[in-house]
């Protein structure tokens, strides 16, 4: 349910293409989005990769996303700041926060905490989606995305799913 209205906001803010990497907690949202006759979707290997393929997109006339773990953040650094961001192309990132309250892995944690830290210090505007009342801002913010030619970022963290059960 909780991935439909994701899907929904994401669709309904005009996003067209999303590229993704798997993830266990963004699944039900990528299964979602291949119902979707208006969003293609495009899987990836690394996320430098779906970075470069979203800065295509935009500036074809598409609003991309990019879809991923918050431990891909590191990898895609050096392609966010020396394409997205220098030539001031569109890019949304939604991207599940692990590391968090209970993980379980924790291998998780250490990029967990520093990914937010990360984006301050690129000065990528972002938020935290963890309840189903976050979604309308989260619309809000997707379409500033592309109405103001940013790059910005969304984290879903897993109390998002509690609330939702």
């Amino acid at each position: 349910m909780v991935d439909r209205l994701i899907v929904d906001v994401m669709e309904s803010a005009g996003i067209d293409i999303v590229v993704s990497l798997p993830c266990n907690m963004l699944t039900g949202i990528l299964s979602e989005i291949d119902t979707r006759l208006s969003i293609q979707h495009i899987t990836v290997c690394r996320e430098e990769e779906g970075v470069g393929i979203a800065a295509g997109a935009a500036l074809a006339g598409r609003k991309p996303a990019l879809l991923m773990q918050n431990s891909g953040l590191g990898n895609c650094i050096n392609a966010l700041m020396s394409l997205t961001a220098l030539y001031h192309l569109p890019l949304f990132m939604l991207m599940s926060h692990r590391g968090g309250q209970g993980e379980k892995i924790s291998a998780q944690i250490p990029m967990g905490k520093a990914a937010p830290l990360l984006l301050d210090t690129l000065k990528i505007d972002y938020l935290s989606v963890t309840a189903q009342a976050d979604l309308e801002n989260l619309k809000t913010f997707i379409k500033e995305t592309y109405n103001s030619s940013l790059l910005q970022a969304a984290f879903i963290t897993g109390e998002l799913w509690d609330e939702a059960r």
